[in-house]
C-alpha cells in the first residue's frame, strides 16, 4: 500500500511540473505532501486493525478462563464431596465382610474335607450307583440282518420321521431330529434295530444310510422354506461317512448345489464318537461346515467342555440325558444346575435335556431355567407335516401317527 501512495505521490508531481507550470521545486513539494498524507492515512488504519485483533484476542481469553473457572468449580465441589466422604465406617463394614467371608470359606473346606473323607470311606458303593449315570452304554448288535436292510434300502424302505425339540415353557417346535426308519414286514424299525456296525460290509451300508438321510433332510429343508415356515433339522452321520473320501465329497456336493438352506442343517453325532474322531473324520467335519452346516453332539456324558472351541468347531447343540441332569447334575458340571444353560448360550450353544418322561421332569427343567428339551413327553417320533414329505398319503406314517 505505501508503494502505491508513493507512485501516486510521484504522478501527481509529475502533472504539476509538465502540466500545470509548476516549478521543479514546487512540484517535488507537492508529491512529498501527498506520500506523507497518504502514508499517514495508511498508518492510521493499520493502527485501527490491530487494536481489533488484540481486542479480539482479550475477548477469546476471557472465555477460555471462564471455561476454566467453571472447570476449577465443578472439580472443586467433587473434591469437597470426596472430603465429605466417612471412609472409616465403610472400610470397617469391608473388613467385618472379609472377615465372615474368611469364615465361610474355612468352613466349606472343612465341609469339602469331612465329605471327601467320606466318600473315600465309601467309595465301592457310590461308584456302583454313579457308573448308569456316567458310562456310555455299549451298543448293542442289530436285531435285523445285513442282507435285510441292504434289501430295504434298494426297495425305497427307509422312511424319515422326525421328533421334536420343544421350547421351555412354550413348547414351541425349536427344530427337528431326523429318524431314519426301516419297513420290515410291514412295521418299522429305529435305528438300534437295524444300523450296521461300523465293520466290513456294515460300514459301507452305514455310509448309504448317512448319505440317502443327508439328501432327505436338503429336501425337508427345502420344502420348508418353499412353504414359508422354515425348520432347522438334526440328521444323524456317522464317524465312517467323514472318513471315506468318496463319501465326503458326495455328501460336499450336495451341501455346495444347496448352500441357500445349509443353515438350516445341523449334522449329529453321538459324543463318545465325536470324542474318538480321527484326525481324518475331524478334518472332514470341519469341512461340512465350512459349507454353512452345524454340529450337534448327542448325549454328552460330561459338560465340563471347553465350549468356545465347540463353537469355533460349529457345534451348535449339545444333549445330555434328563436323568441324570435332574439326578446327579455334579456328575456332568460343576455348575449348579440352574446355571449351566445360560453359560454354555455365552458361546452360541444350545443345551437340550432329551428323554423326558413325564411332567415333572418339565416342572423341575423349568425350576433349572433349561430351554429347549425333547422326548417322550415333549412329543413322539412321528410323520413330518403333510408339506414337508413326498407323500402325505402314505398308509405306512399314518398308521406310525395313530
Amino acid at each position: 500500500m505505501l508503494i502505491f501512495v508513493g507512485v501516486c505521490g510521484a504522478a501527481i508531481g509529475a502533472a504539476a511540473y509538465f502540466a500545470l507550470g509548476f516549478t521543479p521545486i514546487e512540484a517535488g513539494l507537492l508529491g512529498l505532501a501527498v506520500i506523507l498524507g497518504g502514508a499517514m492515512i495508511e498508518e492510521r488504519k493499520a493502527r485501527r486493525r490491530a487494536f481489533r485483533r488484540l481486542e479480539q484476542g482479550v475477548e477469546e481469553m476471557g472465555r477460555l478462563l471462564a471455561t476454566d473457572a467453571k472447570a476449577g468449580q465443578v472439580l472443586s465441589q467433587r473434591v469437597n464431596a470426596l472430603v465429605d466422604l466417612e471412609l472409616g465406617q465403610r472400610l470397617d463394614v469391608i473388613e467385618a465382610d472379609m472377615s465372615v467371608l474368611g469364615t465361610v470359606v474355612r468352613q466349606v473346606a472343612e465341609a469339602v474335607s469331612d465329605l471327601e473323607t467320606a466318600q473315600a470311606a465309601a467309595a465301592p458303593i457310590r461308584r456302583d450307583d454313579r457308573e448308569p449315570a456316567d458310562a456310555p452304554q455299549p451298543r448293542r448288535a442289530p436285531t435285523i440282518a445285513l442282507d435285510e436292510v441292504r434289501r430295504a434300502l434298494d426297495e425305497g424302505r427307509l422312511v424319515h420321521h422326525a421328533r421334536p425339540i420343544l421350547t421351555l415353557p412354550q413348547r414351541k417346535m425349536h427344530a427337528l431330529d431326523l429318524v431314519p426308519r426301516l419297513e420290515v414286514e410291514g412295521k418299522l424299525a429305529d435305528p438300534p434295530q437295524y444300523m450296521p456296525i461300523p465293520t466290513g460290509e456294515g460300514t459301507v451300508v452305514l455310509r448309504r444310510i448317512d448319505r440317502i438321510c443327508a439328501e432327505e433332510a436338503i429336501r425337508i429343508v427345502r420344502r420348508a422354506r418353499l412353504s414359508g415356515d422354515p425348520v432347522r433339522l438334526l440328521v444323524d452321520i456317522s464317524p465312517a461317512s467323514l472318513g471315506d473320501k468318496l463319501a465326503l465329497e458326495q455328501t460336499l456336493t450336495l451341501l455346495a448345489a444347496n448352500r441357500a438352506v445349509n443353515s438350516d442343517i445341523v449334522f449329529a453325532l453321538d459324543y463318545e464318537e465325536w470324542t474318538g474322531l480321527s484326525r481324518p473324520e475331524s478334518d472332514g467335519l470341519a469341512s461340512l461346515v465350512q459349507q454353512g452346516v452345524f454340529v450337534a453332539l448327542r448325549n454328552a456324558t460330561t459338560l465340563r467342555l471347553d465350549f468356545a472351541g465347540l463353537a469355533e468347531k460349529g457345534v451348535r447343540y449339545i444333549s445330555v440325558g434328563a436323568r441324570v441332569f435332574l439326578k446327579s447334575p455334579t456328575a456332568l458340571t460343576d455348575f449348579h444346575s440352574s446355571d449351566i444353560n445360560d453359560y454354555i448360550k455365552r458361546f452360541g450353544i444350545n443345551l437340550v435335556v432329551s428323554d423326558l418322561e413325564s411332567e415333572s421332569e418339565i416342572l423341575a427343567l423349568l425350576d433349572d431355567g433349561i430351554k429347549l428339551a425333547q422326548g417322550p413327553v415333549m412329543g413322539a417320533t412321528g410323520p413330518l407335516r403333510a408339506d414337508l414329505r413326498d407323500d402325505g398319503d402314505d398308509d405306512l406314517r399314518r398308521a406310525a401317527a395313530r
